[in-house]
């Protein structure tokens, strides 16, 4: 597909994840405007995505069943904000030129989050856009199921949850199973997701589930494509 050449093109911050998939699904929903690009950050060294630990070839993939341009962002692993503010604008610039405007990410709750993303997304001369922000997260759990999106549980943050949460499926029985003081959408990063389908898929990501790996705090599934064994 190609770029949007009007001054009012959106790009998606993509991580691959349910909260990304809500921004799109709720944009979509509740807007005549429609998102053009996907970002992606990766970890250079691994290729995966940052904190979720998807391989880039499943983002790939994802991009491809949403009909949309990805574009991707190298990063060291848990870099200064001043390595993440150059990459940024490098990464976002070409798209700048291209006639995209705004950046929609999914945050909700984290006002620090949210407040650096858009304070570096303004100083390229781009607007941020924050379609989930402070809405009810079981609401979005439940959207996010009721709309037939499905996904899996790629990591969990062990201090807010048991490593028996990592490489579940994100469905109600899921839900069900979490503590009381965890958030359905995993806010404060309890867990991260990995979407394979759903309404804006045009086909679905099939995977491989493979070992989980334990890490100091976090315990971390390997995917791979469906073809291929994952590896660790």
């Amino acid at each position: 597909m190609p770029a949007p050449k009007s001054q009012d093109g959106l790009v998606l911050l993509w991580s691959g994840g349910k909260d990304a998939t809500l921004a799109l699904d709720v944009l979509h929903s509740q807007s005549p405007r429609r998102i053009g690009a996907l970002l992606t950050t990766v970890v250079e060294d691994t290729e995966r995505v940052t904190m979720h630990g998807t391989p880039l070839q499943l983002i790939e993939q994802q991009a491809d069943a949403l009909g949309l341009p990805l574009h991707v962002m190298r990063v060291p692993e848990l870099p200064p904000n001043e390595v993440y503010e150059v990459r940024l604008e490098a990464a976002l610039s070409p798209l700048l030129e291209e006639g995209f405007s705004t950046v929609v990410a999914g945050d909700i709750f984290l006002e620090d989050v949210r407040d650096y993303r858009q304070q570096a997304i303004e100083a390229l001369g781009a607007t941020g856009l924050f379609p989930l922000w402070q809405r009810d997260t079981e609401w979005l759990a439940r959207r996010f199921q009721e709309r037939g999106y499905r996904a899996v549980v790629t990591a969990v943050d062990t201090t807010q949850l048991d490593t028996s949460f990592v490489g579940r499926t994100y469905d109600e029985a899921f839900l069900d199973d979490l503590p009381d003081d965890v958030d359905p959408c995993g806010e404060h990063g309890a867990f991260h997701t990995f979407v394979t389908d759903g309404p804006a898929f045009r086909q679905p990501v099939p995977i491989t589930v493979g070992a989980v790996e334990e890490g100091e705090r976090m315990s971390t599934v390997q995917l791979a494509p469906a073809d291929e064994h994952p590896s660790g």
